[in-house]
């Protein structure tokens, strides 16, 4: 039978288009939150600025342990999916929802009880720990509702249920800049919190999100949660969940431990690199929203095809994803280009900080373009087909084996300047380049992995 390849063509970008775009907007409102407190601290000050940085890199190891588990879940999701089993998906939720829940209540306590030996790990500055530590012990039961918000909304997309996301971190944004612009500074007779006053704006919009999705999953009714599932005992199926969440919950940290690594070499050569990082971070963030949309959308819309055994489409939508996030790429990289000036007049920091700022943002532009394909090789193509292992294998050794053990060793044994540290530890996106080309090739990652 032949295919018209415009109506396909049709086909395929308008499903892009209804994935990307909301996924795209829900990537952007999160990182115009992290700005919001960026701008906001920024004019309190830099330590105050540096302190919720590195407290941050709490609340992203833990965001990793979700994304993990929702990814190995989304790669069994996305296949039932496309197979029709809806039942099938919701247990896979609660053995998600269960396992998010402990790692939660783990990070909480943690926080609460240990802040400063915590907030030393980043950094050995008194003032910066101190101000750190006075966001985790504020911010702790946020992670308790994020343990269940970003797991049913993962969950969502992964069965095309995208907008629900979007309205969620829409109402959290609004929220959280409201609140977080009332607590640090003190407006509206409130007294100036400072950093506690970002932390609290950042719980009470968390929590905002937690009751707006526990009303929408009460009238949901073509993938419903039921809070008995995740008590739900099936054998065959949690062996399944763990088999592909397992290395992908792995990979997730792996890669985030490395971020964070990268954050502690950063926060040991001074407070001025950490808060250039910190806005570096943000720009590279906003540049990437739509190519992390792209990686998404390709998981979500592949793995369906390959759940209905429809191979060779599965392979034509992952050739066509490979293009538009070159695309997206070297899009988000003149992105950071052109907001480089705007950024470098607005944010109040020392001159050092400001020189160090200007050629990290130089660099985050041509690291992005890299970033974009690599992500939706790994996150997007390969998950969708179950080849959970080889993100695991290849962030271990570029990251770890190369671009952290070397920037670590140029800092502190050779003391470089920071600039050039930074260029080591950047470096490892574009090491994976030919990696994951040559396992794309290889078409080792498309396989049906339902029962």
């Amino acid at each position: 039978m032949s295919i018209n390849l415009s109506t396909e063509s049709k086909v395929f970008y308008k499903s892009v288009f209804a994935l990307v775009l909301p996924m795209a907007l829900q990537n952007l409102i999160n990182v115009a939150v992290t700005s919001a407190d960026v701008i906001m601290l920024g004019k309190v000050g830099e330590t105050a600025l540096s302190g919720s940085s590195l407290a941050g890199q709490v609340q992203f190891i833990l965001t990793l342990f979700f994304f993990g588990l929702t990814s190995g879940a989304a790669i069994l999701t996305a296949q039932y999916w496309g197979k029709g089993d809806t039942r099938t998906i919701e247990i896979v939720m609660g053995i998600a929802l269960r396992f998010a829940l402990i790692v939660g209540i783990i990070f909480t306590a943690a926080v609460l009880l240990f802040p400063y030996p915590i907030m030393r790990i980043f950094s050995p500055e008194k003032e910066v720990i101190e101000q750190g530590a006075r966001y985790l012990r504020v911010v702790a039961p946020s992670y308790l509702f994020m343990s269940i918000t970003i797991i049913y909304l993962n969950i969502m997309r992964s069965v095309e249920r995208v907008i629900i996301s979007t309205v969620v971190y829409l109402v959290s944004l609004f929220l959280n800049i409201i609140l977080n612009a009332i607590f640090i500074f003190g407006l509206l007779g409130c007294p100036a919190m400072g950093i506690a006053g970002a932390a609290l704006g950042t719980t009470i919009a968390r929590g905002a999100e937690l009751a707006i999705v526990l009303l929408y999953s009460a009238r949901n009714k073509v993938v419903r949660f039921r809070a008995r599932d995740i008590f739900v005992r099936d054998k065959p199926l949690l062996s399944d969940f763990v088999r592909y969440s397992l290395p992908v919950t792995l990979n997730e940290l792996m890669w985030g431990a490395g971020i964070s690594m990268n954050a502690v070499i950063i926060g040991h050569m001074g407070s001025s690199a950490v808060a250039a990082n910190s806005v570096a971070q943000v720009t590279r963030n906003l540049a990437t929203v739509v190519a992390f949309g792209i990686a998404n959308a390709a998981a979500i819309m592949i793995g369906k095809k390959i759940g209905e055994n429809d191979y060779g489409r599965a392979e034509d939508y992952a050739n066509r994803f490979v293009k538009l996030t070159l695309v997206a790429g070297v899009a988000g990289g003149l992105i950071i280009l052109l907001v480089r000036p705007i950024v470098m007049a607005t944010m109040n920091v020392t001159p050092e900080a400001h020189r160090y700022m200007s050629i990290m943002m130089l660099i985050m532009s041509y690291y992005v373009i890299a970033q974009a394909y690599n992500t939706t090789m790994v996150v997007g193509i390969f998950r969708a087909g179950g080849d959970a292992k080889f993100g695991l294998i290849m962030d271990v050794s570029t990251m770890w084996g190369g671009s952290i053990l070397l920037g670590a060793i140029f800092a502190f044994v050779f003391h470089w300047s920071v600039p050039a540290v930074y260029v080591v530890i950047m470096g490892d996106e574009l090491i994976k380049v030919p990696l994951t080309t040559l396992r794309y090739k290889s078409k080792k990652w498309l396989r049906n992995v339902t029962r």
